[in-house]
């Protein structure tokens, strides 16, 4: 409920206080509103409630839907999953969802629904997305939700457990962080060149422990579709969650989708609350960050870190051009991409160009790239996809799709030469049949550029969707603004729809038969319900070899690629740690120079990181769960991405920030394979040889549970009636986020039925 308070709020700070349903140390639990769940994150989530004995506590509040696994070939003669989906691992995870909606009765958006779609297109889409919300997935890149006023953040499987049984999780306070953009962007420059500029001027770790509010007059200029992409790449500037404030704009957007308000009396209250969520006057920011519009042009990547940037008219960096701690890095970037110092980047050649994803898969991104070709035309320029490129087209939902053939951007695109697909991530991350081959260059809209990222040894290089139009009709990269000419700043003379001619009503999926907690019948005291989940190991004092590692920005996919993620399991994994670094990727031999391939550290139960940022990049779990399973217990490191040092702690793990100076010397130890002991109880670090110990603290609340080897839902669970209570008051003061679907009753939610029952098979 709202805090009283007299001192200015951020943004930020008053849609977490609006969620707190109890304050504690270190275990501050907050409401989740809305739950966005997919294929790849979420099996090993609903086993765990089968093997706990718990239901979904609020359906209402979860969404869900298919898009990393799955092929973005034509669907004309799709039947099944069973016959479509060819590649059996991402098969059996999606056929994994199917059972697991219908057991626990959640709306689900399938492959032959047209809704279907990535999920951080299909929630703001169905308005499912709300001001003031807050708004959690399996997927890192939930920050894009942040354009609408919502806290949104990315987080792990044992989390999408958490909020699927207690519709809460524990969390801490980050800190405050702005960044003000003021001025008015130059024209050819988008917000993909605006939110890159940022992520270069800050860096992957810049945003680290923060929540980012973005300001100032560029951004609210922004359509939504543009703040959404901004707020989307949050995480590769280190962030916890990104936010902009809702405004006209937004409440423009969102008015008469399937899931917002309803018109009148309830449109008019959540639109009274929406207004109040801005900082006030005075706020206290942690972090300020300026930037003018004017010092932003068309950008691009040239490295494997998101914070690799140049403005196109640039030229490939040099590694004397950064500090020489970084030196290493640079080289090993320029090496992996297959670029020399000096080279123009408008003379860098490409082999692929990828149109889509969650960053840039709606329909203002279709437009845009449409607009590129009908420029094209009328200044005499290439007509057709270059020579040697295959491009492809993807949109991010199936009412994109179709909004954009009733445009007849299809037709356009087609004509060009674009292959255009169904609705998924295709090859953001290559876990599907979209992939890059070994050396393949690919001018992308994605959101990282990770070694690896969309195919074993592909090149990936992020743009605006504009300027991967530009680059697929050359053939190299492009300034989009010399290509368009005097055309730039037309719309093309393109047809231009409305959303809601696309739109149909979301319907609620019958409720499970068996009786859950909700129910007397089905209740589980806490304690039995604890136990039965119970049993991730206790850590007092960990002894061992270390593995050494030197590198900075260490991100999930280099810890465990995505071929390894179409699993339904959590362990087994050990074996594919570091796959791109100590295999060869084309033999899959070991490669012998690698530490973890090396006696004696292939028997490592520590690492230590000097680099900073360590397990940067997604929220999946699987990069703890393979360095659980190869028996490393704990990291050292500087710092850790937020998400990843989550989900170290929520399996057991010890994700430990030491001074550089620390990790030097530990570095040392590790290098010459001596023996170190890292003891939780006593917080130390035992160094070898009679050597002084190193102190370090730990939050006292997650210091405990490790130590214990407590599990979170149980503890969660013994709030019970303080969760009940805040739900109480939520259907009071906020009834518009009690979803389709659901009544009150008492003070109880129910689900109110609108389809029959239907078997497991029966799809």
């Amino acid at each position: 409920m709202p805090v009283p308070t007299s001192a200015p709020r951020t943004l930020y700070d008053k849609v977490f206080d609006d969620h707190v349903v109890r304050s504690g140390e270190g275990d501050t639990l907050l409401y989740i509103d809305r739950h966005l769940v997919h294929e790849v994150t979420s099996p090993q989530a609903f086993e765990g409630l089968r093997i706990a004995g718990r239901q979904v506590r609020r359906p209402d509040c979860t969404l869900v839907t298919v898009d990393h696994n799955i092929p973005t070939a034509s669907r004309k003669n799709f039947k099944d999953v069973g016959s479509f989906i060819v590649e059996a691992d991402s098969r059996a995870q999606v056929s994994a969802l199917e059972d697991n909606v219908k057991e626990f009765g959640l709306t689900y958006f399938g492959m032959s629904d047209k809704r279907q779609g990535i999920v951080h297109i299909i929630g703001p889409e169905q308005g499912f997305t709300l001001p003031g919300t807050t708004v959690c997935c399996g997927d890192s890149h939930t920050s894009t939700h942040g354009a609408f006023g919502a806290l949104a953040f990315g987080i792990g499987t044992s989390e999408v457990e958490h909020i699927l049984a207690t519709q809460t999780l524990p969390q801490a306070k980050s800190k405050n962080m702005r960044v003000t953009v003021e001025g008015d962007l130059a024209e050819g420059v988008t917000s993909k060149d605006v939110v890159l500029h940022i992520i270069g001027v800050i860096g992957t770790a810049g945003g680290t422990g923060c929540v980012i509010e973005f300001a100032g007059s560029a951004i609210r200029g922004l359509s939504m579709e543009s703040r959404m992409s901004i707020c989307n790449m949050s995480i590769e500037g280190g962030a916890r969650a990104g936010m902009i404030a809702p405004d006209d704009i937004t409440f423009k957007y969102l008015k008469g989708r399937p899931l917002s308000p309803r018109d009148g009396e309830e449109w008019d209250q959540a639109e009274a609350y929406w207004r109040s969520l801005k900082s006030d006057p005075g706020a206290k920011y942690d972090i300020e960050v300026e930037i003018r519009a004017e010092d932003i042009i068309p950008t691009i990547t040239w490295g494997t870190s998101p914070q690799d940037v140049v403005p196109i008219k640039g030229v490939v960096p040099s590694p004397e051009d950064f500090p020489e701690a970084q030196r290493k890095n640079v080289e090993r970037s320029l090496e992996y991409m297959g670029l020399t110092p000096g080279t123009p980047m408008e003379e860098v050649k490409i082999d692929k160009a990828f149109f889509g994803s969650c960053t840039n898969g709606r329909i203002e991104d279709m437009r845009s790239a449409a607009r590129v070709i009908l420029a094209a035309e009328k200044n005499g320029g290439p007509t057709k996809v270059a020579e040697g490129v295959y491009a492809m087209i993807v949109p991010g939902s199936g009412l994109v799709k179709q909004q954009a053939e009733a445009e007849g951007l299809d037709v356009i695109f087609k004509k060009a030469g674009f292959d255009w697909r169904e609705a998924g991530c295709s090859m953001c991350l290559g876990m599907n049949p979209d992939q890059l081959k070994p050396g393949e260059r690919c001018a992308s809209t994605s959101n990282r550029n990770f070694e690896g990222r969309q195919g074993a040894g592909g090149r990936t290089h992020l743009m605006s969707p504009a300027m991967v139009a530009a680059a697929a009709l050359t053939g190299r990269f492009t300034d989009v603004r010399t290509f368009m000419g005097e055309h730039i700043g037309e719309d093309g003379g393109l047809k231009i729809t409305d959303y809601s001619d696309y739109l149909t009503p979301v319907e609620a999926p019958a409720r499970p038969a068996e009786p859950t907690e909700q129910t007397k019948e089905g209740q589980t005291p806490v304690k039995q319900a604890a136990a039965a989940s119970a049993g991730l190991p206790k850590f007092n004092v960990v002894k061992g070899i270390a593995a050494p590692m030197w590198e900075a920005n260490i991100d999930t996919d280099k810890i465990i690629p995505k071929q390894f993620l179409k699993t339904l399991l959590r362990t087994g994994l050990g074996s594919a740690l570091f796959w791109t670094i100590r295999y060869d990727v084309r033999t899959n031999e070991p490669l012998p120079d690698f530490v973890l391939n090396k006696e004696p550290w292939n028997k490592s139960s520590l690492l230590v990181c000097t680099g900073p940022n360590f397990g940067c990049g997604s929220s999946r779990e699987h990069a703890p769960w393979a360095i659980n399973d190869f028996g490393i217990r704990c990291i050292m490191a500087p710092s850790f991405g937020d998400i990843f040092k989550t989900n170290c702690f929520k399996n057991g793990m010890l994700p430990l920030e030491l001074p550089q100076a620390d990790l030097e010397a530990l570095y040392e130890d590790a290098s010459a394979g001596l023996e170190i002991a890292v003891d939780l109880e006593n917080q130390q670090v035992i160094r070898p040889n009679g050597k002084p110990p190193i102190s370090f603290t730990v939050d006292a609340f997650r210091r405990h549970c490790l130590i214990n080897g407590l599990d979170d839902i149980g503890l969660t669970l013994e709030h019970r009636d303080k969760i009940e209570s805040f739900e109480e008051k939520r259907s009071n003061v906020w009834p518009w986020l009690d979803g389709v679907g659901y009544a009150k009753k008492g003070q109880k939610i129910i689900a109110v039925p609108t389809k029959r029952a239907v078997s497991k098979t029966d799809w």
